[in-house]
């Protein structure tokens, strides 16, 4: 607790001189912000309502550690709608390549890595949108120091991130005390809370409110270690993707008691149940797996990724198609990317990131109390086709909160069709998406969206008689 506390207040003193910095080089604060302005983007056949920006915000001058954000304003009437900010896990994985091209953001790549189409069910119908490269060594995020790349963890990236706000706020200051949120998936359900926290403490701390914090919404989260792999092989094992003997090993050997997670007898028993699932997706088990140039349906389990995507165009290898668009020198060109910086070759995912993560919490169910009682908004969604971090998982660190049920399990609706189940609890909300794997926003776009807007307002989940005409 102490330790947490030292580094935000540290960080107060670092805002100020940051800040008077900024100040210093630019007399007028909106002079960065127009020159993050993207004014056209290549592969982009069509043309937005919106205004949409990207660039760097150096969160530590000394070793020179850089984040890239790509900021979405809303489709409609910006000024009146919240900023929501999305990051995707891993650790190690881009919100840009997977949060923004896959998921939730309006831009999307076509097969032949060349060329965008729009998202008609993009979260900036309901929002201003966020994205944020975090940590460095992720996407186009980068360090002057390369052992910072070897050395992230949870703790710094929640510190990292904070500063962002911060300081991306004095970019875009029309958007200081606005309604905020923080969204994301898998193992952003690490960084959410951490960052939730970290906001909450540094401002009671400075006495300061330009980040106007007013809930989380977190996707397939990765939150307590041990539930987390019992959750796993009951759902594997009841679907019957392993055997009886398996499921029975790793109920034995996949638990939190040990100092290392996982502990070296449940990775062996994990490698038995890669084996036995074959050559299926496991962040969806329903659709193909990429077979292609990409290798994306042999991920480590910790990795947020899913390859599979049911749409009107399901297409297993939609990463490949990103990895070589954000390749492109005339889109890093157009997205303000300094190519004395650029990475040798951008990668949806960083194994090297991933390999090297330093810290990571064995549960992050103590925090979610502290944020409980803070009174944010606390909404976790599940994808029902998930082996990686399966509806199961998250039931069970939900049942060990111990929190009051409001409304009891029930079936939620859209367009008169049954679009998960949701139980309502004080202070946290769950919804299950019917037929969605590890990334909803992929799997199930409209059904997404549906989420975002009822989290954001503050309602329960449509039932049949309100989702008839929607």
């Amino acid at each position: 607790m102490e330790r947490k506390e030292s580094w935000v207040l540290g960080l107060a003193l670092f805002f100020l001189l940051e800040i008077q910095s900024v100040n210093c080089f630019y007399s007028d604060p909106t002079a960065q912000q127009e020159e993050d302005r993207v004014l056209d983007l290549p592969g982009k056949p069509f043309n937005v309502s919106f205004d949409h920006y990207s660039g760097y915000v150096t969160v530590n001058k000394e070793s020179g550690r850089t984040l890239f954000y790509w900021f979405f304003e809303a489709v409609e009437d910006p000024s009146s709608k919240p900023l929501v900010l999305w990051l995707n896990g891993g650790p190690g994985c881009s919100a840009i390549g997977l949060g923004e091209a896959e998921e939730v953001g309006p831009f999307h790549v076509k097969t032949d890595g060349k060329t965008l189409y729009l998202n008609p069910y993009s979260w900036n119908q309901a929002a201003n949108l966020l994205f944020i490269d975090t940590p460095v060594g992720v996407g186009y995020s980068y360090s002057n120091n390369s052992q910072d790349v070897l050395s992230n963890g949870d703790e710094r990236t929640a510190k990292d991130t904070l500063v962002f706000l911060e300081m991306w706020l004095e970019r875009f200051s029309q958007y200081k005390g606005r309604d905020f949120y923080i969204t994301g998936e898998s193992y952003a359900g690490h960084y959410i809370p951490q960052l939730a926290q970290a906001i909450l403490r540094s401002q009671k701390l400075r006495g300061e409110s330009s980040i106007n914090l007013k809930g989380c919404m977190i996707g397939n989260a990765l939150t307590d270690d041990f539930h987390f792999y019992l959750g796993i092989s009951q759902y594997m094992w009841t679907v019957g993707l392993i055997s009886d003997e398996t499921y029975k090993l790793v109920s034995v050997f996949c638990n939190f008691q040990s100092a290392v997670h996982p502990s070296t007898d449940c990775q062996k028993i994990m490698d038995i149940v890669t084996e036995e699932i074959g050559n299926i997706d496991r962040y969806s088990i329903f659709t193909p797996p990429c077979t292609g140039n990409g290798g994306f349906s042999n991920r480590q389990l910790k990795t947020s990724n899913s390859v599979g995507r049911i749409s009107e165009k399901y297409d297993p290898c939609a990463r490949n198609h990103s990895a070589i668009y954000f390749n492109l020198p005339e889109v890093q060109k157009a997205l303000h990317i300094d190519p004395s910086v650029a990475p040798a070759k951008w990668l949806p995912c960083s194994d090297v990131v991933n390999k090297n993560w330093k810290d990571s919490p064995l549960s992050m169910l103590p925090l979610y109390h502290e944020l409980i009682v803070s009174g944010l908004r606390i909404w976790l969604f599940s994808g029902d086709t998930d082996t990686v971090i399966p509806v199961p998982s998250t039931r069970y660190s939900i049942d060990a909160l111990k929190l009051p049920t409001v409304t009891p399990w029930h079936t939620w609706y859209d367009n008169g069709e049954v679009g998960g189940w949701t139980q309502e609890y004080k202070g946290l909300t769950f919804v299950t998406v019917r037929g969605a794997g590890h990334e909803v926003p992929r799997h199930k776009p409209r059904l997404a969206l549906v989420i975002l807007k009822a989290f954001l307002s503050g309602s329960p989940m449509p039932v049949l008689s309100e989702s008839d005409d929607s």
